[in-house]
């Protein structure tokens, strides 16, 4: 298995970078709750309805708790907290939640690990390994554009 990418041209002319290629990983399906309890019965003793609903009220208490300002931390996996984007204000007085907050967002910040070596690694990244997606998977760009879209 391997986290696949797509390559893409930089075709922004005022950029240093200007038609320089990069990857983009590409998603190529989702699992959502249902599969994810599928796969935990599978692997364990827990049954699919009690995986559920534990993820349910997970969902649910997060939500509590990050909205209470308090970070979450799921040992082995990572911790989640909001973040704000916010406009500026002149002074410290002058600045109001509503008029000044712009965006609430969630960031997610993966379990670090530090192996035997000294080394670190993210939960989700040990062992990530990176692959072209197939030219077959996805319609070429040039075949995009060619049917006149």
């Amino acid at each position: 298995m391997a986290v696949q990418y797509r390559l893409y041209q930089n075709n922004n002319s005022r950029s240093g970078q200007y038609q320089k290629w990069y990857a983009r990983a590409v998603m190529i399906d989702t699992v959502d709750t249902n599969a994810l309890a599928e796969q935990i019965e599978a692997n364990c003793t827990v049954k699919r309805a009690d995986v559920l609903a534990v993820i349910s009220e997970l969902v649910v208490v997060m939500k509590q708790a990050l909205q209470d300002s308090k970070r979450v931390k799921l040992d082995n996996f990572g911790s989640f907290k909001l973040g704000l984007t916010t406009a500026p204000s002149d002074t410290a007085k002058d600045f109001t939640a509503t008029q000044h907050v712009k965006d609430v967002h969630v960031l997610f910040q993966p379990q670090v690990r530090i192996g035997k070596d000294g080394r670190r690694s993210r939960t989700f990244l040990d062992g990530c390994k990176v692959a072209e997606l197939p030219k077959n998977a996805v319609e070429d760009e040039t075949d995009e554009t060619a049917g006149g879209e």
